[in-house]
C-alpha cells in the first residue's frame, strides 16, 4: 500500500442494510437492467458465433493486459482469468437464466452453465481452454478440445436430468491465447 492508503474490511450488518445497498447498486445500473444486453449476450442468445467472436476479441484486445493473460500471467491459472471475464459479461442474464460456474455434471466440472428460466430459451454450456502450443497447433484445435471435453465428460447430464432435451442445449468452446480468442 502506498502512503495515505488504508485497508478496510466491511461487512453488511443486517437485512435492512443489505436491502439498502441492494437498492443503491441497482439504481447505479438501472439503465442497464431493463432488457438491454451487451453485444456478447445478444450474439450468444442469437447463436451468432461470428459476432460473439468479434465482441470477445474486441474486449480482450482493448481492455485486458498481457500481464493478465501472457505466458507468465499475474495469476497461476490464466484460464480462471478468462472464465471470470466471460462470467462478468453474462451477469445481466440473471433475469432469464440461472448462471452456475465450476459445478459438477457428468464426469467433470463445466466452466459456465446457463439454465433457462423460460422454456423458450436454450440451455447453454461454455467451456474455456487456454491454447497450449505443445498440445494444439492452433486456436481452432483448442476450441475443438473444449467442445470434445463437453461431450466426453458429458456436461449436459444435469440439464437433461431436469428435463431439458438435448436439442435445446447449446455448447460453446472458447480458446484463448493472450489477447486472442
Amino acid at each position: 500500500m502506498g502512503w495515505g492508503e488504508f485497508l478496510y474490511e466491511l461487512r453488511i450488518t443486517n437485512l435492512e442494510i443489505h436491502n439498502m445497498f441492494t437498492s443503491m447498486v441497482r439504481g447505479w445500473f438501472k439503465g442497464k437492467m431493463n432488457g438491454e444486453y451487451n453485444g456478447f449476450i445478444k450474439a450468444l442468445l442469437s447463436n451468432d458465433l461470428k459476432l460473439m467472436n468479434i465482441y470477445i476479441n474486441k474486449v480482450t484486445l482493448n481492455i485486458i493486459s498481457y500481464f493478465d493473460t501472457g505466458n507468465r500471467p499475474s495469476g497461476s491459472e490464466p484460464e480462471r482469468f478468462y472464465h471470470g471475464l466471460v462470467l462478468g459479461l453474462l451477469v445481466d442474464l440473471h433475469d432469464r437464466y440461472v448462471l452456475t460456474s465450476n459445478r459438477e455434471s457428468g464426469y467433470g466440472r463445466y466452466d459456465i452453465m446457463l439454465e433457462p428460466k423460460r422454456e423458450e430459451d436454450p440451455a447453454i454450456i461454455l467451456e474455456f481452454k487456454v491454447h497450449d502450443p505443445e498440445d494444439e497447433s492452433s486456436l481452432q484445435e483448442t476450441v475443438k478440445a473444449a467442445l470434445k471435453q463437453i461431450e466426453e465428460k458429458p456436461y449436459t447430464q444435469v440439464l437433461m436430468e431436469k428435463g431439458i432435451p438435448a436439442e435445446r442445449i447449446r455448447k460453446y468452446g472458447f480458446a484463448f491465447q493472450g489477447k486472442k480468442c
